[in-house]
């Protein structure tokens, strides 16, 4: 007769694989209602624990996956520092892999982590086409996407991410509020999900005020900000503001700006996405649609320490709220200092 498993026991009480570890393990981090219920389903099962051969492999108790798809973009290297702090701070250690944007390594970190018994898993995906979801759910490892989603399966893997929509809606009420004609939306790949959601509140709020929506994509990097602004400086004299995809995108264009001896704030007014620290220490200094990052992150990493400790499943799909920062690149340098 077939030994009962960790796993056997974690469906018998309708709980997680990790949560049954942590029990096993005797963690103050699992509710005694949990724990009792855990151990009713042992009884039930003549489940043994074998804690040599427990001991010669590596746990996956308190040891989660952060999977990031890149960790050189400030906005990111911010959402992962909090996650792991927060884990930290409940006695959970962190393995961090930066993927840089490429499914097929994504995969190789994602089979290590649940070679080395990782209890969940926290990702922001690489976009194309990949295996991580498929040995995921293979592994039955709890994961959560997060910032962006690259599998639908919101049942399998609930998403969590910023209200991008409301911000780049906001963004674009600002600049027309400003008396902006016309409004470019700059960056952000074609058909990328993250791309078209925040450009969905920009398109919203144009169309609506009867202006043209006008999308230049590209990579969300400094080097196609610049070089979009030197454009529009001399292709498109029309367009007098635009809101930017990331604040990459932004810092690119300012430098393209002053390149081209455009004033921001005055000749063209910008505004950027997601607030990483450096569009406030510029000059002039960037406005940005603040999705507080850094919150997000400690968030994200309480939704999944819920999930996996005390089975408390997360909603298929979340959103936080975002607010507009309002800085001289859009208003200018002497309404601000006022």
């Amino acid at each position: 007769m077939k030994r009962p498993t960790i796993i056997d026991v974690a469906r018998h009480a309708g709980v997680s694989k990790s949560t049954v570890s942590l029990v096993l393990q005797n963690s103050p981090l699992v509710k005694d209602t949990t724990k009792h219920l855990v151990e009713e389903s042992m009884g039930a099962l003549n489940y043994v624990y074998n804690r040599s051969a427990a001991n010669l492999r590596t746990s996956g108790t308190g040891l989660v996956g952060l999977v990031i798809n890149d960790l050189r973009n400030p906005f990111f290297t911010e959402f992962a520092a909090s996650a792991q702090m927060a884990f930290a701070r409940r006695g959970f250690a962190t393995v961090i892999a930066n993927t840089d944007e490429d499914p097929g390594l994504q995969a190789q970190v994602i089979d290590s982590m649940i070679e080395h018994g990782v209890s969940a898993i926290l990702i922001s995906p690489a976009y194309g086409e990949s295996s991580a979801f498929e040995q995921i759910e293979r592994a039955g490892v709890p994961a959560l996407q997060v910032l962006r989603q690259v599998d639908f399966r919101t049942d399998h893997f609930p998403f969590a991410s910023p209200d991008y929509a409301t911000g780049g809606a906001l963004a674009a009420k600002h600049l027309i509020d400003l008396s902006a004609r016309n409004i470019a939306f700059v960056g952000g790949l074609e058909d990328r999900p993250i791309t078209l959601e925040r450009m969905s509140g920009y398109e919203a709020v144009l169309t609506k005020s009867g202006r043209e929506c006008r999308h230049f994509p590209g990579r969300p990097s400094r080097a196609f900000g610049r070089e979009m602004a030197l454009a529009m400086a001399g292709d498109h004299p029309d367009i007098d503001a635009a809101v930017c995809f990331s604040d990459l995108v932004a810092l690119g264009m300012l430098s393209g700006f002053a390149e081209a001896g455009i004033a921001l704030g005055t000749d063209f007014r910008l505004v950027g996405f997601d607030d990483i620290e450096e569009v406030s220490l510029v000059y002039p200094a960037i406005s940005s649609v603040r999705c507080d990052t850094a919150k997000f992150g400690e968030q994200a990493a309480e939704t999944m320490l819920a999930w996996i400790v005390e089975n408390v499943r997360p909603p298929q799909e979340s959103r936080t709220s975002v607010e507009l920062v309002v800085r001289e690149s859009s208003v200018g340098i002497q309404l601000t200092q006022r």
